[in-house]
């Protein structure tokens, strides 16, 4: 007895293969490049959420700036504690400062990347 054989492959394309192919345009970026109404919107909200973000991040990081002299300030023995031979005041506002600026400039820019990535995926999916 013999063994059938295996079925032909034959390959099966569609005449519209060369035909330039149609790009649709998610309807979110749509309606905010022909600046609708809606296109609008899209854009305060994206533009409300990184003001809220960045006067969360401002703002935070002055009151911890500026809780610093007014603690010199209610507690006298702050200012004249030294701590390796230097004036614990000078020591953190001369080198405190600049660790508290750098973790709220990460964390701003962590943030601000977060929310524009839910936006495009939000407005994408429209």
């Amino acid at each position: 007895m013999s063994t059938p054989e295996p079925p032909r492959r034959v390959r099966v394309t569609s005449p519209r293969t060369s035909a330039a192919r149609r790009t649709t345009a998610h309807a979110g970026t749509r309606e905010i490049d022909e600046q609708t109404r809606v296109g609008e919107v899209y854009m305060n909200s994206l533009i409300q959420s990184q003001l809220r973000l960045a006067l969360a991040v401002i703002g935070s990081a002055a009151v911890f700036l500026g809780g610093l002299p007014l603690l010199f300030v209610l507690v006298p023995a702050t200012r004249t504690l030294s701590v390796f031979g230097l004036p614990l005041p000078w020591l953190l506002l001369g080198v405190a400062v600049y660790p508290v600026v750098y973790v709220a400039a990460r964390i701003y820019v962590r943030q601000a990347e977060r929310i524009e990535a839910e936006f495009t995926e939000f407005v994408g999916r429209k």
